[in-house]
Order: structure tokens, then sequence, then C-alpha cells
């Protein structure tokens, strides 16, 4: 894999800070055979029992190609600090993950850099920078789905979820499904890629099938969006309904979004669901540091109960964790660094624990 950035655990030492007595989840991770290709890699991985792969996309370039806010190049590095010193105990088994690398993206974002979004043509071309960021991510991805193992995908922005889903729907021969933790639908105009479009692209594109929104904030969506999630069916149950005016607890939102994939399952009792991905944007939750901060969001522990309740079904194939940006804390950098870390982790643990309690 040309754009994959492989780690081996050498590269992770310096994240974690060891204490006598004790062993960190980091010192317990899976580790191929150094210098393996990526395919042989995943074939070492699968033989050893590995069930979970984490993959880094450290960009920012699809947030601001929708006129957004960066910083979400660093959400891979804050999970990192914190994942790789959690204690390594009986509730999570270290050996059952790899930790494969990063998609390589610094030249992208280097290009990006000095590109004014207020200028039409350079807006085109910080939007062309996008999909090559597509380009790059779906053939990794894929290779994991390939081997018969579970992409956990964080970092960069939620435009991300285009080639994930297409590397899925490539793997397994159908157009598959997604649900979304999200105030935003991201079902916005083709106008170029960017963070706001990934599904509607992915819908276009004929890789997603049904798709779900949980918590979507009805005045942060345009009527454009809302009309095309509407015409292609799109279903959703919106934070005023959960929280304003009460239709439905945050636990019965997740079961409509269930029924609405389920309603589309044949009669016949021995037919696969369809696979389903599961989106998370961290913008829904309160007070985190993204791309579009909200103190109107849900709970970290509504977030980690939706991750679970979806990982808990044996069709759901991924988890995707986007536009965490943790230098838009309010209290700086650090404090985002050591927010967004936590609760990210704290999103994969959930996704893992469910994954191994199920399968």
């Amino acid at each position: 894999m040309n754009h994959l950035i492989s780690y081996q655990a050498a590269t992770l030492a310096a994240f974690q800070q060891l204490r006598s007595g004790e062993t960190r989840l980091g010192e317990t991770l899976f580790w191929p055979v150094p210098a393996s290709e990526f395919t042989l890699a995943l074939q070492q991985a699968k033989a050893a029992g590995v069930r979970f792969v984490i993959l880094g996309i450290p960009e920012d370039i699809g947030p601001r190609a929708n006129l957004g806010n960066g910083g979400a190049d660093l959400g891979f590095m804050a999970f990192l600090k914190r994942f790789l010193n959690l204690q390594a105990n009986p509730f999570v088994a270290g050996s059952g993950i790899w930790i494969a690398g990063e998609i390589q993206c610094a030249d992208l974002q280097q290009q990006s850099l000095n590109l004014d979004v207020k200028d039409p043509a350079q807006l085109t071309l910080l939007r062309a920078l996008c999909a090559e960021v597509d380009e790059r991510v779906t053939p990794v991805v894929q290779a994991i789905f390939a081997a018969g193992l579970l992409p956990i995908v964080i970092g960069g922005g939620h435009n991300n979820a285009l080639p994930i889903l297409q590397a899925l729907a490539q793997q397994t021969g159908t157009a598959v499904n997604a649900v979304n933790l999200d105030p935003h639908c991201d079902f916005r105009l083709l106008e170029g890629r960017h963070s706001g479009n990934g599904f509607s692209y992915a819908k276009a594109q004929q890789w997603l099938d049904r798709y779900f929104v949980v918590g979507l904030h009805e005045l942060k969506n345009s009527a454009a969006a809302l009309t095309q999630m509407q015409q292609a069916g799109v279903g959703f149950c919106s934070y005023q309904d959960i929280y304003l005016r009460q239709h439905c607890s945050f636990e019965q939102s997740l079961q409509l979004a269930l029924d609405y994939f389920n309603a589309a399952l044949p009669r016949d009792p021995t037919f696969t669901p369809t696979p389903l991905g599961i989106e998370l944007d961290t913008d829904s939750i309160s007070m985190m540091p993204v791309s579009a901060f909200t103190n109107c969001g849900v709970t970290v522990a509504s977030a980690e109960r939706y991750v679970y309740y979806f990982a808990s079904l044996p069709q759901s194939r991924y988890l995707h964790l986007a536009e965490a940006a943790p230098a838009q804390h309010p209290a700086g950098l650090a404090a985002g660094m050591s927010e967004a870390g936590q609760v990210l982790t704290a999103l994969v643990l959930a996704f893992i624990q469910a994954k191994t309690a199920v399968e």
C-alpha cells in the first residue's frame, strides 16, 4: 500500500508512560514481522487472532474544503496518547488489536495550507485534494475488509466516510448501509469533495444503500440537503425529537434506526443482513473539541452507548470516528489533546467490547 505509513512497536513507544508494576495496553498489542508487506501483515494478524485494525487519517482538508475549521489532522495523535496508556487487564485483550499506521497525508496537507477558500479556483483545488485523500484511503481499508478484520478508522474529516463505504461495498459486492450519530446529515450537494457530502457522494456512486442519521439537528442542515435526503429515502431521528419534544428517548432513537434498516429485509429468516458501517461525527458530542464546536449535543455516555448498540449487531463491519480537532478546545491545544484522546478512546473501547461480547 503506497500511501500507508506502517507503524512498528518502536514507533509508538515514545507515547507510552510506563510505571513499575503495571502493564500498559500499548505493550500488549499485536505487531507483524517487521517490514512485512501490508497484505502479508494482515494475514499474520488474522492468523494470530487479531480482530481489530486501527487506522489513522491525519488530515483536515475535508473540513476546510467544506468552509469549516481545521485541526482534525491531530485527532489520531490525541487518541494514541490516551489509548496506548490504558491499563492492560482482562477487560480488553491487546493481542487482538493492531495499530496498523496512518494514511500518508502530509504532502496533501502541505499543498492545502495556503489555499484560500474565498477564491473559487483555490477552493476547487482544495476539494480536488480531498478527492485524493479518498483515493488513498479506499485500497487500505478494502485490504482490511478482505482479510476478514474490523477497521477502526480515526481522524480527519467526515469526508472519509465515502472511501470507507466504497471499500466495504467493493469488498462485499453490494451497496451497504450506514448509521451516523451527527447533527449534520453530510448529504450536501455534489459540488466537489468535502466533509459535508461524503454520504451524498456514496449514494450517487451506488456504494450506499440505506442511511440513517441519529441526532440530526433540524436547524444545522440546509433545505437543499434535507430535500436530497428525502428524495434518497434517508431516515433520521432529530435532536429536537429526542431532547426538545421528547417524542422518543435516545435509546428509542437507536431502535428506530435499527427498525429502518430491518424494514428493508426480506421475510426469509436465513437472509444475511446488509453490511453496516458505524459512523460517528464527534461534532455530535457536547463540549468536544471538534471542527464545529457545540455545547448542545449528546453526552459522551450516549455516544458510547450508540457505538456499543450498533457494534453488537453482527452485520456492523467498521467504526469511523471523525472530526475531532484538539486545537479547537477553548482552553487550548493541550487540553484539546487530552479531552479528544479520552473521548476517542472511550468510543473505540465501546466498539471493541461490544464486538468481543457478541462474536
